[in-house]
């Protein structure tokens, strides 16, 4: 059977401003109004990164706003969460951000078979003249497919 996955926020400013290298999926440590509101779309990982501390993952900085419906018990919107990975997987994390140059970013939060999973990249940031150079490809791949549209 085939996994059943829907994306419930993404990193838009993340493949604009990084190189990604390397992708990798982590669960995440949630409360219960936490997961009611990432499903309810009320989650910004705009401003998110992970930092590897004593052989642990977490994410840091990701807003998700207090559950509409949630009590005196609501959670804290900012905090850090811990990502859950395997020993191996952070020890590669933990080596690929020792290179000068890279980081560790969140692409997107999704749905996996029930459970929210967070897609973290491996990031290179990249220079104002790599910037200027994608936007230039993309404008000429949208020219190209206008003219193969008109013919």
């Amino acid at each position: 059977m085939g996994k059943a996955t829907s994306t419930l926020a993404s990193n838009r400013r993340a493949r604009r401003s990084y190189h990604i290298l390397d992708t990798l999926e982590a669960g995440l440590v949630l409360l219960g109004t936490e997961v009611k509101s990432i499903r309810a779309g009320r989650v910004s990982l705009a401003e998110a990164w992970c930092r590897i501390d004593n052989g642990e993952a977490f994410l840091i900085d990701a807003h998700i706003s207090h559950y509409s419906h949630g009590n005196l018990n609501n959670h804290e919107p900012v905090r850090p969460r811990k990502l859950l990975l395997h020993r191996r997987e952070i020890a590669r994390l933990q080596k690929a951000v020792e290179q000068k140059g890279n980081t560790l970013i969140p692409l997107r939060l999704y749905l996996k078979n029930g459970r929210i999973k967070a897609e973290i990249g491996i990031a290179r940031g990249k220079q104002l003249f790599d910037k200027r150079a994608d936007m230039a490809e993309r404008a000429t791949k949208r020219q190209l497919e206008r003219r193969l549209k008109q013919y």
